[in-house]
């Protein structure tokens, strides 16, 4: 290795040889990489870089990256060295030239290197073409009109080398990088004047962007409200970043959307792009499935035109490459502080939200806190693992905003796998030859290992997009291409099913008796259970062999000792395996929102009262913080950790003893005292003193004989089969035949007979209509009739109009021999239905039913139900209960022997007539309560399933389907009530 002496002498022999030939390597065509082979590499060398990777490191751990040019215009695509320490800790950049050039007054140099630091936010840079070096501040924003002077910290010719040699060693030399020589330098000579960040300067344009869209959006497209126009022209931005930035980084053809402004309308060029990036990434964010209004709006070319050219050279100060996801992330979480909205003229504004207004700003956490609280949580968790094991991991951020803890996490994991794969090689390791890991393994951890919730659909999608940046890094064209040819496989993963909107704090319950949708849709109740199932039902497997275990004395008779045996064994596997806890998340990690209840009765004083009835912690003149800490915990599985950066207030405020008291139950294993460090990024000044704060929710570890559930399985199997000589199959179907003949007979004895009370009739009357091509279009005038019939009926919604819809020709144009046929039994008919109806599927699954009050035409494959004259009943109680869980398996369970390819059944007079429902007890106030609940349920339904057909806005859709869930399990909880069906029963029907 170089040592201090030895690289003098090495310069000096380079300053001679460079002195002696000057006038030769001067020339023009003494070309850039013949400086860099003679002369760039060997100093380098002399300051004791491995610039040539000479100890075979992994190319990911290369201390020197060479990074080859692309020209396209003026723009340089790459600094041509990249210098790092620590596994891929970027510290400055060295740009090449050769000596015809003139570094000390090119201008073009200098904004091309200060614009590579800046972007990345580095210190300094280095231009060099040997005879020349000279550093820049890159702390100060680059100006394409800038003198070369402009920033430079240091400049000097060959001929100083050698008397420089102290500062350059000092400086420049790894030893002294090691030792922190450079970072002293840095803070000696960077000049702190005129300095802006990449990531404040990119907010600025982030922001100037934003209003120019929504400026022109609000006013091209008035039919757009507020939340329809923040979706767009946060979804336009997005796409364009997004494709912006892989331009940079070579994964698509730099100049791409340039080409979109060149001719005709530069929108619909727009939407090209993006339909073919969907075809290519698959990331959800160009899923226009989903995505129905982008297609409905318009843009005027002059704004588009202006955004675009503002992305690119020589407009645009900002070197997408070398930018990384965390500095855009930092933008963004500022950026999404501020909401578009529109005032009573009309006009789109652009206004900080009110909740940030009061706290003074947006609070984004640094990166040094971010990567201290990852690995003190999933760091830990990670320790002595394989990458299978790891795979099943799972860390949530409650409130990630931008995502930058998630960010942080996601990072962990990818330098933990390519650390495992580097000391562990083996012939599937997932590695490029560079050293990175394949796209489709980064894939696999997103999805394994990384979830988030935010009540602000912005930030979702923020979160989405730099989760998917951060998987596209390293990527190329050919890469790209070859998992696009090769494997069939686009890109990127849709991450809709980790990354979800929805407030955190308040679950559906709140929905109880809420019948104003507007306040519901502004509040965004969260079901978490629902909401990520592979997460808290992980040990389903356990529970249900638990299930037959329990059943088991049931079947057989056992002696005493037996008995006591299995109970232990059982006793001890809910112990360890507590069916409560296991599910749930590993890691809970974030810097939660911080807001004092006294604030919340101004500002959100649905969630404070929530809050009071919810929370343990919501005592006193409490935080939001608090709450979000109590919510954390109880999200944890039995082994789970917890990291959040929060005030420490609540150490010494009296409020605090509710949550001290709270977390007294779990051990803390860390507070980390940050109060005295300036450590939240803002433009206000936040008088905020923070702790870091770690949990650790299991108190004690219990040794359990087996530590895996699934080897307690085989060894409980094995059990039965040896003292028993019963299989485990047999116990299981013995164990749910009896079960489903309980039930069944259950319902039949507490039911009547559905034609009672209502007047069940076939829709057959219309066959020979139905199956006359003549008589049916799928389109028509007011006096024609609309056939509803199989397709057009869903689970409390009528889909005419939005599934395959059409109409019974009313005219002379139909032929004369069924004419007469036909329109003899139209006028009673039609009469008939103008009824308020039940309608049924007639080739199901399940039960399929709604409530029509509209004159509609049944085709033959429908039923209709009225209520009979004096009845007593509701038609929402009997939709209800035909709707229900349980109604749908009675009904399956009777029939199923006529069950046709696919499984489908015919629903029809023929079954109803034969079928029950449950009387109600009016005299019984339990009964009674239950029947004006199902009522209430499903008015909601029939209502919240309209709403869903009119919302074209995929949030606004998501929470309507969440409440269509929650509705309908409380009608499933209250139809098992009404019956009396024991745990064993309701979990046996549902699954």
């Amino acid at each position: 290795m170089t040592n201090k002496e030895s690289g003098w002498q090495i310069v000096k022999d380079l300053v001679t040889r460079f002195n002696e030939q000057l006038p030769a390597y001067k020339k023009t065509d003494y070309n850039e990489t013949q400086t860099r082979r003679d002369f760039i590499d060997p100093f380098f060398k002399a300051l004791g870089w491995d610039i040539d990777n000479t100890l075979g490191a992994a190319e990911s751990y290369r201390e020197v990256i060479h990074e080859d040019k692309v020209k396209v215009g003026k723009a340089t695509k790459a600094p041509d060295y990249s210098f790092r320490i620590g596994g891929g800790q970027r510290l400055f950049f060295v740009e090449a030239k050769k000596p015809s050039i003139l570094i000390k007054d090119d201008i073009q140099p200098a904004y091309q290197v200060r614009r590579y630091g800046w972007s990345a936010k580095l210190k300094i840079s280095v231009i060099t073409d040997f005879e020349e070096f000279a550093i820049y501040d890159c702390t100060k924003k680059p100006n394409l009109t800038d003198k070369s002077s402009v920033a430079r910290v240091r400049y000097f010719t060959f001929n100083e080398y050698i008397n420089e040699w102290d500062f350059l060693w000092n400086t420049f030399s790894k030893e002294a990088v090691l030792k922190g020589s450079f970072d002293k330098f840095i803070v000696g000579n960077a000049s702190k004047k005129g300095t802006t960040s990449v990531d404040k300067e990119f907010l600025i344009s982030l922001d100037k962007w934003r209003t120019l869209l929504a400026e022109t959006i609000s006013k091209e497209n008035k039919q757009l409200d507020e939340d329809e126009l923040n979706f767009v022209v946060q979804q336009t931005l997005d796409r364009l970043i997004f494709l912006r930035i892989c331009e940079d980084r070579s994964i698509e053809p730099y100049g791409n959307l340039q080409n979109v402004v060149k001719a005709g309308n530069y929108f619909h060029n727009l939407l090209q792009e993006f339909l073919q990036a969907d075809d290519k990434y698959n990331s959800g964010l160009f899923n226009f499935k989903k995505d129905k209004l982008s297609k409905q709006i318009d843009i005027n070319n002059k704004t588009l035109k202006t955004i675009i050219n503002q992305l690119y050279y020589p407009e645009c100060p900002y070197e997408f490459s070398v930018i990384s996801v965390e500095i855009l992330g930092s933008a963004y979480e500022q950026f999404l502080g501020k909401t578009i909205t529109i005032n009573s003229k009309g006009k789109a504004l652009i206004e900080l939200k009110p909740e940030v207004r009061k706290a003074g700003g947006v609070y984004y956490t640094p990166q040094y806190i971010v990567d201290y609280i990852v690995l003190n949580t999933i760091g830990i968790l990670c320790q002595n693992k394989t990458p299978n094991e790891v795979a099943d991991i799972k860390i949530v951020d409650p409130a990630c905003g931008s995502g930058s803890f998630l960010l942080g996490a996601y990072q962990y994991l990818i330098n933990w796998h390519k650390d495992y794969y580097v000391q562990y090689p083996n012939k599937k390791n997932p590695l490029t030859p560079e050293g990175n890991l394949t796209t489709n393994e980064k894939k696999k951890i997103l999805l394994n290992n990384i979830y988030g919730v935010d009540i602000d659909t912005n930030a979702v999608e923020v979160t989405k997009l730099s989760l998917l940046l951060k998987c596209l890094e390293g990527e190329t064209q050919a890469s790209i291409a070859h998992q696009l040819t090769m494997f069939k496989q686009r890109v990127l993963p849709t991450l809709d099913d980790n990354i979800k909107t929805g407030n955190s704090l308040i679950d559906t319950d709140y929905n109880d008796n809420q019948l104003n949708f507007g306040e519901e849709r502004k509040v965004k109740p969260f079901n978490w259970q629902k909401s990520f199932p592979s997460v808290f039902n992980r040990n389903v497997e356990i529970d249900s062999t638990l299930l037959f275990k329990t059943q088991f004395k049931k079947i057989v008779n056992l002696d005493n000792e037996t008995q006591n045996l299995i109970s232990s064994i059982v006793s001890e596997l809910n112990e360890v395996y507590d069916k409560k806890q296991n599910g749930g998340f590993d890691v809970v990690i974030g810097n939660p929102p911080y807001v004092d209840s006294e604030e919340m009765t101004k500002s959100n004083i649905t969630l404070r009262n929530y809050a009071l009835n919810k929370f343990a912690c919501a005592k006193g003149n409490w935080d939001m913080y608090c709450i979000y800490t109590e919510k954390g915990v109880s999200l944890l599985n039995s082994k789970g950790k917890l990291g959040f950066i929060v005030p420490n207030k609540f150490l010494s405020a009296p409020y605090g003893v509710y949550l001290k008291k709270y977390l007294s139950s779990f051990q803390i294993t860390k507070i980390e005292d940050y109060s005295s460090v300036s450590v939240f990024v803002s433009d206000r000044k936040i008088n905020v003193y923070p702790i870091i704060l770690l949990i650790d929710k299991n108190k004690y570890v219990k040794s359990g004989v087996y530590t895996k559930y699934k080897e307690i399985d085989k060894e409980i199997i094995k059990l039965y089969e040896k003292e028993f000589h019963i299989n485990e199959n047999d116990i299981e179907w013995t164990t749910k035949f009896s079960l489903g003949i309980n039930i069944i007979d259950k319902i039949f004895k507490s039911s009547i007979a559905i034609n009672q009370q209502f007047q069940i009739e076939n829709s057959a009357t219309v066959s020979e209509a139905y199956l006359i091509k003549d008589f049916l279009e799928d389109s028509g005038s007011s006096d024609n009739l609309k056939l509803i019939n199989t397709g057009t009926i869903d689970r409390y919604s009528n889909l005419w109009g939005i599934s395959k819809t059409q109409y019974i020709k009313n005219s002379y144009k139909m032929p004369s021999i069924n004419k007469k046929k036909l329109f003899d039994l139209i006028p009673n008919r039609v009469q008939f239905i103008l009824q308020n109806k039940i309608v049924l599927a007639g080739m199901v699954k399940k039960l399929e039913a709604t409530i029509i009050n509209e004159s509609y035409y049944s085709a033959k494959s429908t039923t209709i139900i009225v209520t009979k004259d004096g009845s007593s009943y509701k038609l929402e109680y009997l939709l209800g209960i035909l709707n229900s869980i349980l109604f749908s398996y009675v009904f399956i369970e009777i029939n199923k022997h006529n069950a046709m390819s696919g499984g489908f059944l015919n629903v029809s007079k023929k079954q109803l007539d034969d079928f029950v429902f449950k009387p109600i007890d009016f005299s019984n106030k339990v009964e009674t309560k239950s029947y004006y609940q199902i009522i209430s349920h499903v008015e909601q339904l029939l209502q919240l399933n309209k709403d869903l057909q009119l919302t074209l806005l995929e949030t606004k859709k998501d929470q309507l389907k969440q409440k269509i869930e929650y509705n309908e399990d409380k009608i499933n909880g209250l139809v098992y009530q009404l019956y009396n069906l024991t745990p064993e029963e309701i979990k046996m029907i549902q699954n």
